[in-house]
């Protein structure tokens, strides 16, 4: 449940939501989506009103939800198959499986991938109709802690070659402060904005550093 959430997002801004069990996120997050509709209130992108899930608008779920019996390439481009340009579909795909770095496993299917190659071909069918905004709900939350580091390096990157605005669900509060520029820190429900925190860290960040641990320290207890 949430109650009275307002705010804005920059175009090309990186925002990850944050909160204890409970609070509302993923609510929020399929709010944005258009995936569920609210009690009161409107989610507007680049002026035009949302009320049902968008191309302008790429969702990755916690749980993935390839198609087993798709391929890389298959699972990608699915969402792009009514476009009648068939040379511009296979231009995207080649741009966005070098994105990824998935270029040498497009023939494979979800069972031949680990998690971390599964979770970027869901980056990339997101980002195969060219959103306005990327939503993640706890991206990484189901990998190892080596994998998961690398992922967030990874993203980082993708984000900033596609200047993608992108809102991130995330339980951790470490990796929020990584990614983002943004904090939004919910309340236990009903989920309300406790605080809007600035990022002002430079990228690559050091989780180890005095600032840094500061900046966690204080948003913690908050939650």
């Amino acid at each position: 449940m949430l109650n009275n959430i307002s705010f804005s997002c920059r175009k090309g801004e990186f925002i990850s939501i944050v909160g204890s069990s409970g609070s509302g996120k993923t609510t929020l997050l399929r709010i944005i989506a258009g995936l569920e509709t609210p009690s009161s209130g409107t989610v507007f992108l680049a002026g035009k009103k949302i009320v049902a899930p968008s191309k302008d608008i790429g969702f990755v779920f916690q749980d993935l939800r390839l198609f087993p019996w798709l391929t890389v390439e298959k699972n990608i481009t699915l969402s792009m198959e009514k476009q009648e340009d068939k040379e511009k579909t296979k231009e995207v795909l080649e741009q966005i499986l070098s994105l990824v770095g998935l270029t040498n496993f497009r023939k494979a299917y979800p069972h031949e991938l680990s998690g971390g190659m599964a979770q970027r071909v869901a980056i990339a069918r997101a980002l195969a109709c060219n959103p306005k905004i990327l939503l993640l709900d706890e991206p990484f939350s189901a990998l190892d802690v080596q994998t998961r580091s690398r992922l967030q390096k990874e993203l980082v990157e993708i984000w900033k070659k596609t200047n993608k605005t992108i809102i991130m669900v995330t339980h951790d509060i470490t990796e929020a402060l990584i990614l983002s520029q943004k904090l939004m820190v919910l309340s236990r429900a009903p989920g309300t904005i406790k605080m809007l925190q600035e990022v002002p860290f430079s990228y690559p960040r050091n989780p180890d550093s005095f600032d840094f641990l500061s900046l966690k320290k204080k948003i913690v207890n908050i939650i």
